[in-house]
């Protein structure tokens, strides 16, 4: 469900005054639709139909499609402009960090909600759906947790209960959950982690496991960079989710993250194609975390390369029948992650610093526009 746009009505002088667009229409031309406030209240969202430019949230409804975004909670606060454009173009969010384990217990079995709270309520407040991001990764853990040594069972106890209050907490309210994060290195083994040392290679499907005990009806998701196309990693991701759904184990699907080079993304067809594969062993595959990054200084030509790999990752996803999720990882330059990850990168998102928006945008809404609707 999307949330009309919120608009302002002044009547002075005998003029209707609709502050979306400073646009003037008189009362006589919604009285002349008829005498109540029902005729008068179509009669203007007709006339707001005709005017107003359809969204990405506008256009993936059509396509039952989430199309959405990872959060910066301190610009959700203090941004209006972040605010309004994240309202208005997205029907989907996930916290950028702030349901990670460090955020979340900040110190032993004390749990603080307060800021993914605050990401749950504007969802609400706006009709989006929500995805949890992430329940067990090797980065973002506090200091209490990785500078002690613990036994088998006591680090089995703590993430146990970690996922358990977590999932627990936001019962029916998460659509889907990244459950595990990056557990495969580059090379396709394991990665070595405290959750691989502590627990052993078991500690996924005990992570699965615990989750659907939480909440049963989350999509339940193994999440990944690097393994988008066909190559070793995503083989070895493929091995893994096949292996844990031949022990039955509750996953639904696997997050392609999408962190990709304007230069060298990978190709549609293979992305298609281990999507494809995924779908064989029944499981969903959702784009979790696009950005394309673009070499700084930028060249002419550049932000027209970037609006294509954007273009064809969307268009590859509503093509797929297992992918009905496409999340960007941020959508404002202003805010990005990238040029302090990436040294040398930037200007990675749909919309530029001033949230004007790029190519990449018009290249996501002709693709959305262009697509056979499900309806």
């Amino acid at each position: 469900m999307l949330r009309p746009k919120v608009i302002f009505l002044a009547v002075l002088a005998g003029v209707v005054l609709w502050s979306g667009r400073g646009i003037a229409i008189t009362p006589h031309s919604l009285l002349a639709q008829g005498p109540t406030p029902q005729a008068h209240h179509c009669a203007l969202a007709r006339w707001l139909r005709l005017e107003r430019e359809p969204t990405l949230a506008d256009l993936a409804r059509r396509q039952d499609l989430y199309v959405g975004t990872a959060v910066n909670l301190k610009a959700l606060g203090r941004d209006r402009r972040y605010r309004r454009r994240l309202a208005q173009e997205f029907n989907l969010v996930t916290a950028e960090n702030d349901m990670k384990l460090e955020r979340l217990q900040p110190r032993p079995h004390e749990f603080d909600f307060s800021q993914a709270d605050r990401l749950m309520a504007f969802a609400a407040d706006h009709h989006m759906a929500v995805r949890g991001h992430t329940l067990v990764w090797h980065r973002a853990l506090p200091d209490w947790l990785e500078q002690r040594d613990w036994s088998r069972d006591e680090l089995m106890a703590l993430l146990e209960n970690h996922i358990k209050t977590v999932v627990g907490r936001y019962r029916g309210q998460i659509v889907a959950w990244d459950v595990v994060n990056e557990a495969i290195a580059d090379d396709g083994t394991l990665r070595d982690t405290l959750w691989l040392r502590g627990i052993g290679p078991d500690y996924i499907e005990l992570a699965f496991r615990w989750a659907y005990e939480a909440d049963p009806d989350a999509l339940l998701m193994y999440n990944d960079y690097g393994g988008e196309g066909l190559n070793a990693k995503s083989d070895a991701i493929y091995n893994l989710v096949k292996s844990l759904r031949d022990k039955a184990v509750p996953i639904h699907g696997v997050g392609l993250q999408m962190h990709v080079q304007a230069n060298s993304a990978p190709s549609p067809q293979e992305v298609a194609a281990n999507m494809a594969r995924l779908a064989d062993l029944g499981l969903q595959a959702h784009i979790t975390e696009m950005d394309v990054r673009i070499e700084q200084p930028s060249s002419p030509g550049d932000a027209d390369q970037q609006a294509d790999v954007y273009q064809a990752m969307l268009q590859t996803c509503l093509q797929a029948e297992n992918c009905n999720t496409f999340v960007t990882w941020g959508f404002s330059d202003r805010y990005s992650w990238v040029p302090g990850y990436f040294d040398g990168w930037g200007e990675a998102l749909i919309f530029d610093r001033d949230y004007r928006a790029k190519p990449a945008y018009h290249s996501l809404l002709d693709a959305l526009a262009n697509h056979p609707t499900s309806n």
